[in-house]
């Protein structure tokens, strides 16, 4: 099989996924798509060469595009393998091959309850994953990363993939929404990380700070100005900076952070903007929203 045109410096345009069934092919493209890629299952290979002149256009929709192509396709796999010998693709490319080991393919099966593609007439599912390793032979020779999937969970699959093809969107990937709310009206479904911080004085007390907000100059320092909440800065930020890391690491783009206190308007709001300018710092990518912050009948709070 020739070799392939060397990718171009970035991102690679084109990501073909193969490899063996059972070693995570779905898991690969949807990890590929929330990267920003346009994701094609099960694309038969003699539309490959449209779909990378599609990536040539300006402004194309298919600018980056992963496609799998695998022995779902039957008979018209096998183009595949002409398409790479003959180096007919006229944007950069990488093959990504899957693999995972016998055993761990067989239980995959059965925990999926699903057949193989190739078995059937007599084939039983040991010997259709050893045509198929057979079959894929040289495509996995030839693939520019191969994968072992045995062992890995989905969210480390997903990871070892941004690192391969999007290393330089590791560390910056992640979205952290912000988030402020009242306990008096439910703690907000989508957060990963909820934190209550109605140990804090309550400026609803002062008759003066009570219809302001923790976007207003005095309400902002009444909260940050008091002891307890310098303290409790002190560690909650280096908490924010040593766990965050190990979202990313996990491979997860998006997550939310939500402070409470009881009505959503003073003291969490005040904490929740302190947080976000904090992790803005630290380089991420990070959106506030101020849930409960006008809500009538907050002068009600207790």
């Amino acid at each position: 099989m020739a070799r392939k045109q060397k990718p171009e410096e970035g991102v690679t345009p084109l990501i073909i996924v193969t490899g063996m069934s059972g070693a995570g092919r779905s898991l690969a493209l949807s990890a590929l798509e929330d990267f920003g890629y346009f994701a094609i299952d099960n694309l038969p290979p003699q539309f490959l060469i449209q779909i990378a002149e599609l990536a040539q256009l300006p402004d194309s929709d298919f600018s980056r595009v992963a496609v799998a192509c695998d022995v779902r396709g039957g008979e018209l796999f096998g183009q595949l393998f002409d398409i790479l010998d003959a180096d007919a693709l006229p944007i950069s490319h990488k093959v990504l091959f899957l693999d995972a080991d016998d055993e761990t393919l067989v239980n995959r099966f059965k925990e999926s309850r699903r057949p193989h593609t190739l078995q059937g007439g007599g084939t039983n599912l040991a010997r259709a994953i050893e045509i198929e390793r057979e079959l894929l032979e040289p495509i996995r020779f030839s693939a520019d990363t191969i994968i072992d999937t045995s062992k890995l969970r989905a969210s480390e699959l997903r990871a070892q993939i941004q690192r391969e093809f999007l290393p330089e969107t590791v560390d910056t990937s992640l979205h952290v929404h912000v988030s402020s709310f009242g306990f008096k009206y439910g703690i907000p479904t989508d957060a990963d990380v909820v934190f209550d911080v109605r140990f804090l004085p309550n400026p609803f007390y002062d008759k003066d700070l009570r219809p302001l907000s923790g976007l207003d100059a005095p309400v902002a320092d009444f909260v940050m100005g008091r002891k307890e909440t310098r303290d409790f800065l002190k560690r909650w930020k280096p908490l924010l900076a040593d766990v965050i890391p190990r979202y990313v690491a996990e491979g997860k783009l998006n997550l939310g952070i939500a402070l409470g206190c009881t009505g959503g308007r003073h003291r969490s709001v005040a904490l929740a903007e302190e947080t976000a300018r904090f992790l803005a710092k630290e380089g991420y990518q990070v959106s506030i929203v101020h849930r409960d912050r006008e809500r009538e009948g907050h002068a009600k709070e207790a």
